[in-house]
Order: structure tokens, then sequence, then C-alpha cells
């Protein structure tokens, strides 16, 4: 039986399909990429903007019309989308076969299997996975992720993301994740380790820590400080080239985690910060913590040890409270940071947040308003930053050859974070393969994309 699985939302969720497709694998399925190539189509939902959740219900409707026009038997959701509404989803939409939770992950090809033979199994009951107890991390096989029940790459290109933990334990107003993804678990080390390891053996160049905190990771195995021994073992595994952590929440960012990230060689000097505003005031309806000045410094001790370092994060607008003053503080904040991607979210009020009850909302048009204007405000502000860049020497990750000039090939320098914080466009490395790194200096921009001539040197 075939099986395509189409993922939507974070890296996270990519990692869980590869999961799901090495279960599923393992289990007798035949992987396919092209959905009307399948007998089942999973599609792995994210719930965690309105955006996100139209797309993945968008997805869902398209794949059930492969029942009338391909040879899909069954079509299936899992995913966040799926975990967090369960029947809700399931009685609104009723194309879907099954709606699937993260407890049937474990027996993903028996539920698979059963629902194209014509059962229907109950709809996954939603709960507030806060209150469940946390469960220790899922065992890996003995022989470790060499083995497709562990996990099996739906793309061969030379990233990929590597989970360090579940969950999340903060109680920021406006988030839903922690009420289903659950309480923060850690993975153990020699699980990450493994895996990094079979990652490497597949072609992988530069993996991408992923979690909900990466500043938690540890803490619940009882080290803080782990993710910082564990950053030069990952860099060390042989093949591996680059380690690039994402998502640090600016309260939690130790001094030896900056430290770990900005020079340890093999670890690209990155730092996705999740700011999401710069009024304190603001800061504290959102069940935060921090202010400009703490912010700014955090910074100036990133550049301190790694000026070229790379800094991203995501900022709200629009928020409960949010005055002209705070809205003002922030734009002054962007301005003065010289960020070099920020991406910009519009208040929306998500279902079971404590945000939802919050009174002094603005209407949906003063919401748009400030969400177009801080958009002009940061493409400027980017666009500035990665000027500053031409004349940097960088190392691009190899990940596309364009195909109508020779010659010229596409990827990532260390500042740049996969999908979502632009490319770099290398001129003069014949060559080049996809996977190669290739030594540039930046001598253009656009936008956030940088264009770099080729110094001969590669890796």
């Amino acid at each position: 039986m075939s099986v395509a699985m189409l993922t939507l939302g974070c890296a996270r969720n990519d990692v869980d399909s590869e999961e799901l497709a090495g279960r599923l694998a393992a289990d007798g399925f035949t992987l396919v990429e092209d959905p009307e190539l399948a007998d089942t189509v999973v599609v792995n939902t994210c719930g965690f903007v309105e955006a996100a959740k139209k797309d993945s219900i968008d997805t869902l409707l398209a794949a059930a019309d492969l029942k009338e026009s391909g040879r899909a038997r069954a079509v299936v959701a899992v995913g966040c989308l799926a975990e967090r509404y369960g029947e809700q989803l399931a009685d609104s939409l009723p194309e879907a076969d099954a709606v699937l939770g993260f407890d049937s992950y474990t027996d993903i090809a028996g539920r698979l299997r059963s629902i194209v033979a014509g059962e229907r199994p109950h709809a996954h009951t939603p709960q507030d996975r806060r209150k469940l107890l946390p469960i220790s991390p899922a065992e890996r096989p003995a022989s470790g992720p060499a083995t497709l029940e562990a996990r099996a790459r739906l793309d061969s290109g030379p990233m990929a993301a590597l989970k360090l933990a579940s969950g999340c334990d903060r109680r920021c107003t406006f988030c839903a994740i922690p009420m289903f993804r659950g309480s923060f678990v850690s993975r153990r080390p020699s699980d990450v380790l493994t895996e990094a390891q079979w990652l490497a053996t597949q072609g992988v160049r530069e993996l991408f820590l992923v979690s909900e905190n990466s500043t938690s990771y540890g803490k619940d195995l009882g080290d803080l400080r782990l993710l910082e021994t564990l950053l030069p073992e990952l860099a060390g595994i042989d093949g591996i080239e680059r380690v690039r952590v994402s998502y640090l929440q600016p309260a939690e960012t130790r001094p030896g985690l900056i430290e770990a990230i900005a020079t340890t060689p093999g670890v690209a000097p990155y730092f996705d910060l999740s700011f999401q505003h710069a009024s304190n005031a603001v800061l504290r309806r959102m069940r935060r913590f921090g202010d400009p000045e703490s912010f700014l410094d955090l910074l100036d001790r990133v550049r301190a040890l790694a000026p070229e370092a790379g800094v991203r994060s995501n900022v709200i607008v629009g928020f409960p409270g949010e005055t002209e003053d705070d809205f003002q503080i922030l734009c002054d904040f962007l301005t003065e940071a010289r960020l070099d991607v920020t991406g910009v979210f519009g208040y929306s009020d998500e279902d079971g947040t404590e945000a939802e009850g919050f009174g002094d909302k603005h209407d949906d048009d003063e919401v748009r308003a400030r969400v177009a204007h801080m958009t002009d405000l940061v493409t400027a502000l980017n666009g500035e930053r990665a000027e500053e860049r031409i004349g940097e020497t960088v190392d691009v990750l190899v990940e596309e050859l364009d195909t109508e000039l020779a010659g010229h090939v596409e990827g990532r320098a260390a500042h740049q974070g996969p999908e979502v914080d632009g490319s770099t466009l290398v001129r003069g490395c014949p060559e080049a393969r996809v996977g190669d790194f290739v030594r540039a200096v930046v001598i253009g921009s656009d936008g956030v994309d940088l264009v770099a001539e080729a110094t001969g040197e590669k890796r």
C-alpha cells in the first residue's frame, strides 16, 4: 500500500512527518511523493494561526478530491490542527476519512490499514495536555535511526531538522501551543546524537535544531547547560559541517549559551530570538519578560563575540492594550536592533488562550494598519542590514544549482536560516554541487537576499 505525506507548518512538523513515514515504511508501506499516486494521503496539519489553519483545511480538501480523480482510498488528518480540534474538525470536514491525534502515531500503520479497509475510527478527543504528566521521550530502536522505523527522509536536501524537545512550559497569554503539545520534554542527548549521525549518513550537511523553546533544553534532565555541551559533539560528527539552533527565549538566553553558539567551531552564529515585542507593559500582558534595554544588551553581548552573527525575530502588533507609545517603543527598538529578518504578525484571538478574554482589543482595521506600518519598517530595516553585509566573506551551503546561469548556485550563509531568512546567490562556481559549502564575498543585496562572488574555495 502506498502513502503520501503532505506537511504544513514548521520544521517540527517536518520531523514528525519523517518519523511517521519511518514507521509506515518499516511496516510495509511504500512512500511516494505525489499524492495522486498514493492509496492513502496523510496530511500533517498546522494549528498555529488562522492562516495556517486555513492552509491545512484547503490541503485536506484538495487531497479528498483525489478520491474522485486519483487512486486515493483514504485521506487522514494528523498534526497540530487534528490534535487541537479533533472531533470538531471531523464534524466540519467529513471529506477526511479520519482525524487522528498524537497518541495514534505509535500505531499509525495499523490505523491507516483499518481506515483503508473501511473502518471509521472515532475522531480524536482533544484535551489540555498541560494537565497531563510529562512523559519520557519516545524510545528509539536499539539499532538507532539507521532503521526506517525511526525516521525516513522525505527531502533529499543537505539540511535537515533535528528535534531537541517537544512541548512548552511557558504560559504566554497569546499562545495555544502548550495546550496541544503538552509540557516541555527534552530528548536524551544520546538519542539526539544517534539521530544526527544517521542524518549525516543520508547526506545531511547542516543540522537545524528545533523545539518550542531550545533555551530550556536539558532542564527536565537535570542540566540546564546541556545544550552547551551537546553543540560541539553535534558539530564534530563526520559529515556535519554546520549546526544551527532555532527558537531561543530572550529571557532565558544565558551567557554560556550565547558563547557556545557564537564561538563553537561548526555552529552557526545564528540567534533566533523570540522578542515578540519590546514594550515592557505589553510583554507583561503577554506573560513574557524584557524591555528595549535588556534586549539591546543581549544583542551587544552576541555581537561582541560574533560581530557578523545573524539575528532574527518575530513580533506581534495590535496586542490587546497596546498603546501608540507601546507601538513606537517597538519601532524604535527594531530600528536600533539591526536584525537580519523580522516576522510581523497581527494579533488575533486563539481559542482557549488567556488573551482571548482580554479587554482593550483593537478592531481589525487598526491591527491591519499597524501590521502594514511595521511590515514597511522592517522591510526597510532588514534590507539595510543586508546591505551592511556587502564585503563580508560568507560560507554558503549550496541547495540549488541555477539551471539558467551556468556557474551560479543558490544557498544559505550562516546567518540565514531555512526558508524564512532569505538566500544567497553565488556567482562563479561552476564545479559546485548541492551539499557543497562555497566560500564567497558578498557584492550586493536584494531585500534580505544576498549576491556573492565565489573565492574558489569549497569544502
